[in-house]
């Protein structure tokens, strides 16, 4: 999420210095479910296979109608599913929705910041702008806080789906607002419910997270919040941050004096297509999530990564972004015990982009994947041209790598791709830590 420009030194600041607060073991002290529930999370029997906490009141995290973070892309979203079937399934149930508590929130945002989004509608334009509502990037719209604690609510209702056993994968659409800081606003974020989810499963006994992100966007919030936690791996694929808001995610960012190598990131070139893309995802995400040894998954799928998005400069298809899907959940299977946690995040193709790479995502979790060469739904196409006046895509494909095949680090490093010099820099800078050589 995020406009291009990059962020001014001032705002990088990792997670874990004095203007952050205290460190995330701190944080989780005293939160805790009740024993009998607690029980529940190792022994229970998966129920259904996929989990979508969902309730229309997270369309009102609305930043009014020239913004490019809007709801439509969400409401579009549970509609194609609907249409296609998705949500259908015996296996699938919607579960509903409540809003975060303050001492939820407070796992990750400072008491007096929660404080302040709650009273933003009765603050002066500089009192909302010293937390970063206010902003053009970050608007004020009546009762902010109501629309945001419910995203970070379904985030929590989907790890606490996944983590007592209800079900095997659980998807908050509506979530993924990865930039937002302990006591600020940024880049569309109010509240950072990935985060919020992670430090929820660390105060229920998980011993180890692990967090991909694929959003065009650096996912600085989630790594801030746990820079110095080495019971979080955070994983973050995003464009050059010297092109893109919010201008950190180098790869020599790899987490405190605590938890060296625990924050990973992969800076590619703009322009970057699928299977480069997907080259580097696999060159650096197995390894690393083999060896940590994950309890459970969260993956954070901004779609901002596609050609068509207007905000960034990566060129992948929605054909490429399924791949990314399709990838995280067997690694979820295969390093996670299949506890799978998903949520929604970046994306400004509206009607031609967010909807069928979100659909894909349900119906994928779901075990129910759809076929990319599926027509879309002509009610579905009729209720877009409705919302939005826009022609829809006629297919769940873009059609142009419909199976990409990218080439495997084990065939050779290209010193002269700045694909391969991004994933090189990344596995220096962070492999040796897990035990793992860069160079094979």
């Amino acid at each position: 999420m995020g406009r291009r420009h990059p962020a001014p030194p001032s705002t990088l600041r990792p997670a874990g210095t004095a203007a952050d607060g205290p460190k995330v073991p701190e944080r989780t002290q005293g939160f805790r479910l009740c024993a009998a529930e607690a029980d529940l999370r190792l022994n229970a029997a998966v129920g259904t296979s996929l989990s979508v906490p969902w309730d229309d009141a997270v369309l009102n995290y609305d930043f009014g109608p020239s913004h490019p973070l809007a709801p439509v892309r969400v409401e579009l979203t549970m509609a194609l599913a609907r249409a296609l079937g998705v949500l259908d399934h015996s296996d699938v149930r919607i579960v509903p929705v409540t809003a975060a508590t303050d001492a939820e929130l407070r796992l990750v945002h400072a008491p007096e910041y929660i404080d302040a989004v709650r009273a933003a509608d009765d603050a002066s334009t500089a009192q909302r702008q010293t937390i970063g509502i206010g902003t053009a990037d970050n608007p004020h719209f009546p009762r902010m806080h109501e629309p945001s604690a419910l995203i970070a609510g379904a985030s929590i209702a989907a790890a606490r789906e996944v983590w007592t056993g209800a079900a095997a994968h659980a998807v908050n659409i509506a979530g993924g607002l990865h930039h937002a800081m302990r006591s600020q606003a940024a880049g569309f974020c109010i509240y950072n419910d990935p985060a919020i989810a992670i430090a929820w499963l660390l105060a229920q006994g998980a011993r180890r997270v692990a967090y991909v992100d694929v959003d065009v966007h650096h996912g600085d919030g989630v790594q801030a919040a746990f820079w110095n936690d080495p019971r979080v791996l955070t994983i973050s694929l995003h464009q050059d941050p010297r092109t893109l808001f919010p201008g950190t995610g180098h790869p020599g960012e790899a987490g405190g004096p605590d938890a060296e190598g625990y924050a990973v990131n992969v800076a590619l070139p703009p322009a970057t297509t699928d299977e480069p893309w997907l080259r580097a995802f696999d060159a650096v995400v197995p390894p690393l999530l083999a060896a940590f040894g994950p309890d459970v998954l969260l993956s954070q799928h901004g779609c901002d990564t596609h050609t068509a998005d207007p905000l960034a400069d990566l060129h992948l298809t929605v054909d490429g972004q399924r791949a990314v899907v399709e990838r995280l959940h067997r690694l979820a299977h295969e390093h996670a015990a299949g506890k799978w946690v998903a949520t929604g995040g970046g994306g400004y193709a509206l009607v031609d982009v967010v909807p069928r790479i979100w659909t894909h995502l349900l119906a994928e979790a779901a075990h129910h994947p759809i076929a990319p060469d599926t027509p879309t739904p002509e009610q579905w196409r009729d209720r877009v041209r409705e919302l939005t006046g826009q022609h829809a895509p006629i297919t769940m494909t873009d059609g142009l790598t419909p199976n990409p095949n990218p080439k495997p680090w084990s065939a050779g490093y290209d010193p002269g791709d700045r694909v391969d010099q991004a994933v090189l820099a990344t596995r220096s800078a962070v492999f040796p830590h897990h035990g793992l050589d860069p160079a094979y």
